[in-house]
């Protein structure tokens, strides 16, 4: 867009600017009651988080969502309800997960340690793995870690500090894009000794920027050293994690297997942790023939995301039996931003009043009434269910901030945001269908009989991109409705690899995703949003946004001085985003509707920011015995 301020002006707030107190808070926050570092202390420390703020103090003994006594024993069988970097939770071909060449399989990094690891009932803070303890200079800019003399890596050799500044600066050049262009701002990484690491970053790096680091895998000099990194292969990676590759039926299943030795399992971020002796994943292609799977007791853990499935699926004899457990837990994160994704790059959907008019046409109202049972809510923002969503008209201090950018986003981010409006859930709401028609009039395009044509007498067709049929059923009423506007719409489905390979090049139309972020958002978003990921192949910009008043709000967000600068922030960028028409927002529920055979067990409470049952809960075998298994 062209017009409005400087972008150097942009990042750094707009000269002169006058802002709301709330967007100057100091950096300093005092020492909390939890005996939690306050964010000014330099001295060595045994947590982190964004915001200096620890629920745990240095003396704990195991996170509150643990069970510190928990047994060891058994297994789950399950199939991954998320992945990470180049996984695939449909079929896997290398076990290399951190490049983006080749499918790997989910649940890879339980082979490998980090520096630190994330407390799942806070929103962001992290406590020492193989680090004991780090120390940040006064200008924030070098993060000293003091790594654990005791750490090893599977086969006995000693994990150094060597080892950690190696993976990092290796990940960084050529990991997979969700990595290196995360962690640009880190400059460097370098041993002093072995059990001395320091991590320099940039300056102009987030807060968030060295807890990511922290959390990246720890990788063996050795091991790369000898073996390609950026090749794929089945061979298994020589790791340091509570778990290790064990059998591999490439495409099928994969199981990874308890290290009873880990040498951390006794420390205070482990303890009640990884407590299955086997964590199996089994793939299916379908997911009607993975449900079969698991009412024959062949998968021993589900969450359901089929609402038909949930509905009307879960009466089967081992439901009424009792051995069977279907339960709903709370989910208290970010409902994340599932969508219909417009790939922009495309000229077809480069008007915005074309992608809102195709928006128009998806009846939701009607779709969760005959399609899902009334089980959802329809997402409105890119933070759904957080105080991060925009509602309404823009606060003061959004206000203030949204001005830096007059001329350069549409007016209406100035006014109420942006809500898809309520259907008369009849299938065909005449109101909806007619704003339609008025706004792809004005983008341009032209009814030629029962068709829809560019100037350039093109039509306008859609293909929406699946690796699965579960779309299907809800693609083809949005394509009748679609059709009565002139557009041309088909639901393609392909086989997961050539998926991922499309989704990596950009070769779609338009293609459903489900983004999760963190409770604090930070460098990752530059991914979903940022102008150089919509450059760069196999980054989460689907849609291509390509924006610099997007790009200073996304740095803005990363950078915020306090949760509610954040917030504000964040309220403000969602405006922006929403009056894009990137994506036709989907659904979301608040919980997690889950089925699992009854042998397991697990503490009370549930975190509140994750829900990883493979890690956190354990067999119980007197559970097993009494529905007949021995798992």
């Amino acid at each position: 867009m062209s017009g409005g301020v400087n972008r150097r002006d942009v990042l750094a707030w707009g000269a002169g600017a006058t802002l709301s107190p709330l967007l100057r808070l100091p950096k300093a926050f005092a020492q909390t009651a939890t005996g939690a570092a306050a964010d000014t202390d330099t001295g060595p420390r045994h947590g982190l988080s964004v915001f200096g703020d620890l629920k745990y103090g240095p003396d704990f003994s195991h996170f509150d969502y643990l069970d510190p006594d928990a047994p060891k024993g058994g297994r789950m069988v399950f199939n991954a309800p998320s992945w990470a970097y180049n996984q695939n939770p449909l079929t896997f071909d290398t076990l290399n997960t951190f490049i983006l060449k080749g499918n790997a399989p989910p649940r890879m990094e339980l082979c490998f340690d980090t520096l630190m690891v994330r407390a799942l009932d806070e929103p962001d803070a992290m406590y020492g793995l193989v680090a004991e303890s780090v120390a940040i200079s006064e200008d924030r800019n070098v993060y000293t870690f003091r790594l654990r003399p005791e750490a090893r890596f599977h086969d006995g050799s000693p994990l150094t500090a060597d080892d950690v500044a190696f993976s990092l600066m290796l990940l960084k050049e050529k990991g997979h894009p969700a990595i290196t262009q995360t962690i640009r701002d880190m400059e460097s990484a370098a041993a002093v000794d072995a059990h001395t690491l320091q991590v320099r970053f940039s300056g102009t790096h987030s807060r968030q920027l060295p807890l990511i680091v922290a959390g990246l895998p720890i990788l063996s000099k050795a091991f790369y050293t000898v073996n390609d990194f950026t090749k794929s292969t089945l061979a298994p990676p020589l790791g340091s994690g509570p778990y290790r590759v064990g059998e591999v039926d490439a495409g099928r299943s994969i199981e990874y297997e308890r290290v009873s030795d880990w040498w951390a399992k006794d420390l205070p971020v482990a303890r009640g942790a990884f407590n299955f002796d086997t964590l199996r994943l089994e793939f299916f292609r379908e997911r009607d023939i993975a449900f079969e799977a698991f009412k024959k007791g062949k998968i021993t853990f589900r969450e359901e995301f089929t609402s038909k499935t949930w509905a009307t699926g879960y009466d089967f004899p081992a439901i009424r039996q009792g051995r069977v457990i279907r339960a709903t837990f709370p989910d208290n994160r970010l409902a994340g931003t599932q969508g219909w994704f417009f790939n922009t790059r495309r000229k077809k959907f480069s008007d915005p009043r074309t992608r809102q008019a195709v928006g128009l046409a998806f009846d939701f109202e009607w779709t969760n009434e005959n399609l899902f049972y009334g089980l959802y809510e329809r997402t409105q923002s890119y933070f759904q269910n957080s105080d991060m969503m925009a509602t309404g008209k823009p606060s003061p201090d959004e206000l203030r901030l949204l001005e830096l950018f007059r001329g350069q986003v549409p007016d209406e981010v100035f006014e109420e945001v942006w809500v898809s409006p309520k259907t008369d859930g009849s299938g065909r709401d005449r109101a909806a269908l007619r704003q339609a028609h008025d706004l792809l009039k004005e983008a341009g395009w032209i009814r030629d009989g029962k068709r829809l044509v560019s100037a350039d007498g093109e039509p306008l067709t859609i293909e929406f991109l699946a690796n699965g049929p579960i779309f299907g059923r809800v693609i083809q009423p949005y394509a009748n409705r679609l059709a009565l506007l002139g557009i041309d719409a088909q639901f393609r489905q392909v086989d997961s690899s050539q998926f991922q390979a499309r989704l990596n090049t950009f070769d779609f139309d338009v293609t459903a995703r489900r983004y999760a972020m963190a409770s604090t958002p930070g460098e990752g978003i530059r991914q979903f949003w940022g102008s150089r990921a919509a450059k760069t192949e196999g980054s989460a910009n689907l849609a291509g946004i390509a924006s610099p008043a997007i790009d200073a709000l996304i740095e803005k967000v990363i950078h915020a001085e306090s949760r509610e600068a954040m917030t504000t922030v964040a309220r403000a960028l969602d405006r922006v985003l929403r009056a894009g028409h990137y994506w036709v927002p989907n659904w979301f529920k608040s919980t997690h509707t889950v089925a699992y055979w009854d042998q397991f067990g697990y503490a009370e409470p549930i975190p509140a920011y994750d829900f990883p049952v493979e890690t956190t809960w354990w067999y119980d075998p007197e559970k097993a015995k009494r529905i007949g298994r021995s798992d």
